[in-house]
């Protein structure tokens, strides 16, 4: 590639216009000088054939000869006159560089002799010449001197550009020239410098992008990973209890010193743990699933009939508590099966850690029954205090399923954490029955209200904070679905 040759653009500017006065100037005082001296010569023929003429005329009325040479000469013209007898009548200077003779004859044979003084000419076209040579280079003196303090305004923008790729080199992003006018070189320069300066930032912007998209790819994919081997860990873990349960009970059951009472107990134990496993199995299956990202098949879903029917389940699996179903039919889009699964996982939850004699409600609004409540026909719990409870998703197109235990709670620092995978708050909700879960079914409850474009939180309970016992405890968890329809009318 060839380098670029970096001549001083003010030095180049100034001889470039210095030059062009120069030529301008020989040019115009090359054309002076020859019009002048045309102009010149030719007045001065015009003088001798107006002389020419008058002699002629003088001779034709017999004018003496001498007063007619009288006549003829002054300024730059002496006549001679000679007669046809040859006298001679006045002088004339000898032919010369300076000096042109012009012979004529006139009417009565008489010779006239005329000395132009060429002086007249050359003198004041010398002069003219002088005093062009000198305005010439005045002009030029005075050119440069212009040159000279015009041309640092005249590059003014080239010297913003540099300060500009300077400060840009330095660390400053985001300066442009901005020329208030494109259609100039300038300006055309300029905007190329500006289009520039977008795209090396746009680059760079791109690559900073990508490496911070690359690092945090990488993070995700490490805490993934750590994720992954957590969970693992913590299935295989979890796994190994009813195995090892199975095991037990089954070489328990080979023995043959067992009567027949032993043996069904045996028996019993064996189905427990192999359901238990089961489950165990089917989470981490509905897990995988949902990580998988698959999208969920969506129908139009009656949620009031479908949590009745959740209801129904879990009285029958805890006599002792009572189990209630408020608000009015709803229609929501989602799966149907998936949706039972969540709600199932909710009420397990809230089963688990609810005494007996404890009561479970599953409240249903949507926003034209918040907008319309009827106390007769729609109760609703009462509303959690404004000052500690979360501000609920109030969007119109949203349907909002409470559910309220009378459990021990859930302390306000696990209630995110207890969606966790394989997570379970022993010191907080104790485990109070011994068919309690792996810890998965709230973070299987939590992924399918996300892949419904839902929410699931756990919340203040109404007049408490929770985490305690007594009024106003137990746990609180707020789900959030897409709305399918108009409410349908039972």
């Amino acid at each position: 590639m060839t380098a670029l040759r970096t001549v001083s653009l003010r030095r180049r500017v100034i001889v470039l216009g210095v030059g062009v006065l120069v030529a301008v100037l020989l040019v115009t005082g090359v054309a002076t000088d020859v019009i002048f001296s045309a102009l010149s010569r030719a007045e001065l023929n015009a003088r001798v054939a107006e002389r020419v003429a008058t002699a002629g005329q003088l001779a034709a009325r017999h004018l003496p000869p001498g007063q007619l040479v009288r006549q003829l000469s002054g300024g730059p013209l002496q006549a001679q006159l000679i007669t046809p007898t040859g006298a001679e009548y006045g002088n004339v200077a000898p032919e010369g560089p300076s000096v042109r003779l012009v012979h004529r004859e006139l009417p009565d044979r008489s010779q006239l002799r005329l000395s132009v003084d060429l002086d007249t000419v050359t003198v004041p076209q010398q002069r003219l010449r002088k005093i062009m040579l000198e305005v010439g280079l005045g002009g030029i003196v005075l050119a440069v001197l212009a040159l000279l303090a015009t041309t640092r305004t005249a590059l003014a923008p080239l010297d913003a550009m540099t300060t500009l790729a300077r400060s840009i080199s330095r660390g400053q992003r985001g300066r442009r020239l901005a020329p208030a006018r494109t259609d100039t070189e300038l300006g055309r320069t300029a905007e190329a410098f500006d289009d520039m300066l977008d795209a090396l930032e746009g680059a760079e912007q791109h690559a900073r992008d990508e490496q911070t998209r690359a690092r945090t790819a990488e993070a995700a994919a490490l805490e993934a990973a750590d994720r992954l081997r957590r969970f693992v860990d913590d299935a295989a873990h979890e796994l190994r209890t009813p195995i090892t349960g199975i095991l037990a009970a089954a070489e328990a059951a080979a023995s043959t010193n067992l009567d027949a009472a032993q043996r069904d107990h045996l028996q019993l134990l064996l189905i427990h743990e192999a359901r238990r496993g089961q489950r165990l199995v089917e989470d981490l299956l509905s897990l995988a699933r949902l990580d998988a990202g698959v999208p969920p098949r969506r129908e139009p879903v009656e949620l009031r009939g479908l949590a009745e029917q959740q209801a129904e389940r879990t009285a029958l699996l805890a006599p002792a508590l009572t189990v209630t179903v408020t608000g009015e039919p709803t229609t929501v889009a989602a799966d149907g099966t998936q949706l039972a699964q969540l709600l199932a996982n909710l009420l397990d939850n809230a089963r688990h850690h609810t005494p007996d004699g404890g009561t479970i409600t599953i409240d249903i609004r949507s926003p034209d029954a918040a907008a319309n409540p009827d106390p007769a026909t729609n109760p609703r719990p009462a509303p959690p205090d404004p000052a500690t409870a979360p501000t609920e998703p109030g969007h119109p197109d949203h349907v909002t399923v409470t559910v309220t235990d009378t459990g021990p709670g859930v302390p306000p620092a696990d209630r995110v954490r207890i969606f966790d995978r394989l997570t379970r708050l022993d010191t907080a909700r104790a485990r109070s029955r011994p068919d309690s879960g792996a810890g998965l079914g709230l973070a299987i409850a939590l992924g399918i209200a996300t892949a419904h474009g839902g929410t699931l939180r756990c919340v203040d309970p109404p007049h408490g904070t929770g985490g305690g016992t007594g009024p106003g405890t137990g746990a609180v968890f707020t789900l959030t679905l897409p709305r399918a329809g108009p409410r349908t009318e039972r």
